[in-house]
């Protein structure tokens, strides 16, 4: 059966775990893909070009705004990130649901340009916990984590603009319920072909 594609858009104050959960659900579920952003960030030493993201020069992304080429493009902690139309377009339009893993500026911009969406905000217990994982973590230095929870304090009261939240308090339990929520949005009625089941069932 032809459909277009899903877009499922992921927001999470950083050190949530929305990365991780998106990567691990395009795995677990046939026919999804997670969309890789561009961002001018510098790579961390276990990301790859391609793979994690598009790493880009800042003087390459600002051509690429200038030419429309983002479907959403927002500053975050001082650095660009962006979605490209092209790919997010030629992955939908041949059936792919895809999983945008994006802040709350992309994902506005998204809720309002791009159409229909299922918007999913994942939470951690709390800004304690997100507090002690952004240091455990070690990926960066002390003036970044500060900066990323006072972003986080900005970005969170966003969560109710969105359609789903997870609170990603156990990963396994998260993960159950990310995969709940795109299972059943592919069973809504208007993602079937209607007139086909009713041949099917000569209604």
């Amino acid at each position: 059966m032809s459909r277009k594609g899903l877009l499922i858009v992921v927001s999470a104050p950083s050190g949530a775990g929305k990365t991780t959960l998106c990567k691990e659900i395009s795995r677990a579920l046939p026919n999804l893909q997670h969309s890789i952003s561009y961002t001018t960030r510098k790579p961390r030493p276990n990301e790859t070009d391609g793979v994690h993201y598009f790493f880009v020069t800042q003087e390459k992304f600002n051509k690429m705004i200038k030419d429309k080429e983002f479907a959403e493009w927002a500053v975050v902690h001082g650095n660009l990130y962006g979605t490209s139309k092209k790919q997010l377009s030629e992955m939908m339009d041949g059936g792919i649901d895809v999983i945008l893993d994006i802040d709350s500026q992309g994902a506005m911009q998204i809720k309002e340009n791009w159409g229909n969406g299922v918007f999913v905000y994942i939470l951690p217990p709390s800004f304690d916990d997100l507090r002690r994982r952004l240091t455990e973590r070690n990926s960066d230095a002390t003036n970044e984590i500060k900066k990323r929870l006072e972003n986080a304090k900005k970005e969170i009261p966003y969560y109710k603009r969105y359609n789903y939240v997870i609170i990603n308090d156990k990963f396994e339990k998260a993960l159950e319920d990310l995969k709940s929520i795109i299972t059943s949005e592919r069973l809504k009625i208007d993602k079937f072909n209607t007139d086909m089941i009713d041949e099917k069932f000569n209604l």
